[in-house]
């Protein structure tokens, strides 16, 4: 008496769900992951307890021998107005300012008041403890 059965058992192993989960993992990670932009220039940030992720859409890095830059881009000081303008035109904005811990503060409140006269929400970026 020949019983066999009516369905083969395949052996080989299927990929393609461990391709799928392979592909959710990747956009868990990448939708959860901060979203933050290194700065082009290097700067010393100071520490701060409380350092909130903030969506930047307009980056003005200042660097201890007081070079300036607007998203990554090195500007003269004489024309961060203008940039800043051109950059947050017809819309609130939000202005990340990177700055060294040496620069002095009238650098930094220079380049505040400009941003709030643009009308621009103005946050200093820090590092935490």
């Amino acid at each position: 008496m020949g019983l066999q059965a009516k369905n083969k058992v395949d052996p080989a192993f299927s990929m393609s769900s461990m391709t799928d989960i392979i592909f959710l993992l990747l956009i868990f990670f990448m939708l959860t992951s901060s979203f933050i932009t290194p700065s082009g220039l290097p700067v010393n940030l100071p520490s701060s307890e409380t350092s909130d992720i903030v969506m930047q859409e307009v980056s003005v890095t200042i660097t201890k021998d007081l070079k300036y830059s607007v998203n990554d881009k090195i500007v003269p000081r004489e024309q961060i107005k203008a940039e800043l303008t051109s950059l947050l035109e017809n819309k609130k904005g939000q202005v990340v300012l990177h700055i060294d811990k040496d620069v002095p503060v009238e650098y930094l409140v220079e380049i505040g008041g400009i941003a709030a006269g643009l009308e621009a929400n103005v946050s200093i970026a820090t590092k935490p403890f």
